[in-house]
């Protein structure tokens, strides 16, 4: 496995840059909607606390959907595995957890930074909630169970932004990021360990 972070190939750039082009359509959506991105993100270690613990919850629920054996699941899990399992196997852990920070930051300045308050401020915090995550669901479509499972969590993602009594954005993204920091190694450990097996066949 790679430890410089000099050596990058495609996957690592495109992953890299389709996430933080996220940020630019933030901000324009932003600009279209006069809803600043970054106006409820700040620095607290009450934030900083709540976005680790409340990380626990998804990533329990990542590992136990390991062990599930619905056909659903099965194929979300082979799905996961057969596209990114590649890709990951080749980077550093440091890498991994640029990608995750940069997705965390992105996704969450896009959807509940700028697409969650813009309905909000239409329809009320519960159309805003729900509607803003069916939306983040259907992005992430690569399987029906698997749009579903995404909008619950940004459902969650989004009552994660008034945790700690005021609206903080910090939160979800430290949630988001180190989930999929997590993720992503759990993957990598996974991919390697059938690369093991196939070896030993």
């Amino acid at each position: 496995m790679a430890k410089s972070l000099l050596k990058l190939d495609e996957f690592f750039k495109s992953a890299c840059y389709f996430e933080a082009s996220l940020i630019l359509v933030a901000i324009f959506l932003g600009w279209v909607a006069n809803i600043d991105p970054f106006e409820h993100i700040y620095f607290s270690e009450t934030a900083l606390a709540y976005g680790v613990i409340g990380t626990l919850p998804l990533f329990l629920t990542f590992l136990s959907l390991e062990k599930l054996q619905g056909d659903s699941v099965i194929k979300i899990r082979k799905l996961l595995l057969n596209t990114l399992g590649p890709g990951l196997n080749s980077y550093h852990w440091s890498d991994l957890l640029i990608l995750a920070a940069i997705a965390g930051i992105s996704e969450e300045l896009l959807f509940r930074g700028v697409i969650q308050p813009w309905i909000e401020n239409s329809w009320g915090l519960t159309t805003g909630l729900i509607a803003s995550n069916i939306v983040f669901g259907l992005v992430h479509a690569v399987t029906p169970l698997y749009a579903v499972l995404a909008a619950l969590v940004g459902i969650y993602l989004g009552l994660s932004l008034d945790y700690s009594g005021d609206r903080n954005l910090l939160i979800p993204v430290i949630i988001h990021g180190f989930y999929d920091f997590l993720a992503f190694v759990a993957l990598m450990r996974v991919y390697r360990a059938s690369l093991s097996d196939a070896t030993k066949d």
